[in-house]
């Protein structure tokens, strides 16, 4: 701490977890956090391996995809080591810099992830009714603009965050009730009333989630819309199954998130523990289970490692 007068301000933080957590479980919570964060890591990057190692892969669709998987992978790699540290060896301290940087990528890389799938939204809408045009609009070229366009314009808002929150004065706790640093977290322990920066915020949350929400929502109507024009069953159910991936992990990604953010401002409340528990599980489920989906879901990808399987075995 730092003196000013009557005030000490905070110079760093320290990163609780999960605040009802008995001693006795942290090696057993830290051993699942660094098996989680050893899953994402060997499932994700498998998978930019094997988009690597096979042109087939190299598609517009699959662009997309390894987007989202660099996002994944940096947004696990920004925030389960500091909290698997603070329960394997007692070191949860975390620099006042430190953290606001972590916020930074927090909210970084759930706003690329948030853009990214809205684009695979669109790409598969272009795919589906489009299709005779998907090859000329959806090409190589144009979609790796679109993603580095995503990644440029998910900075703004994300350094905006960090700029309205740091001024703050942090003169008292400087214990931070998460796994990590993010807005609400670190605005909490502000010495002011936090509305005036908090409603902003959830303003920002709401209209990159509902924003790119909204894109997917009208995209997939679209798809369902010309789906059920198709006269046989084959080529509705072959269609939809092309579909079926995207679905399940935008269903992972906004459901919980846009639940946690409502719940947070209409009143309903949660236990510490169990709130973090959840924001937890949408945060670091789908990094760990997008590339299975992928994988058992898509045909070039299961006939790809299916190759590979045979290869090994012989």
């Amino acid at each position: 701490m730092m003196p000013d007068g009557n005030k000490s301000f905070v110079k760093d933080f320290f990163i609780v977890g999960f605040p009802g957590l008995h001693p006795n479980y942290y090696a057993l919570v830290s051993a699942v956090m660094f098996l989680v964060y050893v899953c994402i890591l060997l499932g994700n990057g498998f998978f930019l391996l094997l988009f690597a190692k096979n042109k087939n892969l190299q598609k517009p669709m699959y662009f997309i995809y390894i987007s989202l998987v660099l996002s994944d992978l940096l947004f696990s790699t920004c925030t389960l080591p500091k909290i698997i540290a603070r329960y394997w060896f007692q070191d949860g301290t975390i620099s006042f810099a430190a953290c606001f940087f972590q916020m930074y990528l927090v909210h970084y890389f759930g706003v690329v992830s948030s853009y990214t799938l809205a684009v695979m939204a669109i790409d598969r809408y272009i795919a589906v009714c489009y299709p005779f045009h998907y090859h000329t609009i959806m090409s190589n070229r144009n979609i790796l603009i679109v993603s580095l366009l995503v990644w440029v314009f998910s900075h703004p808002c994300s350094i905006m965050l960090v700029v309205r929150a740091s001024p703050l004065p942090y003169c008292g706790a400087n214990t931070i009730v998460h796994c990590y640093c993010d807005h609400i977290s670190i605005t909490r322990l502000a010495c002011i009333d936090r509305t005036l920066y908090s409603f902003p915020a959830f303003v920002y949350a709401m209209v990159i989630l509902l924003g790119s929400l909204a894109i997917i929502v009208f995209s997939y109507s679209c798809i369902i819309l010309v789906v059920l024009k198709i006269s046989s069953a084959h080529g509705r159910l072959k269609t939809f199954s092309t579909c079926s991936s995207q679905l399940i992990i935008i269903a992972l990604f906004f459901l919980p998130r846009c639940f946690n953010y409502l719940a947070a401002n209409i009143g309903i409340t949660f236990n510490a523990d169990l709130q973090i528990a959840i924001i937890m599980l949408y945060s670091l489920l789908p990094p760990m289970i997008n590339p299975l989906i992928y994988s058992l879901k898509t045909q070039e990808v299961k006939k790809i490692l299916i190759k590979e399987f045979k290869k090994v075995s012989r």
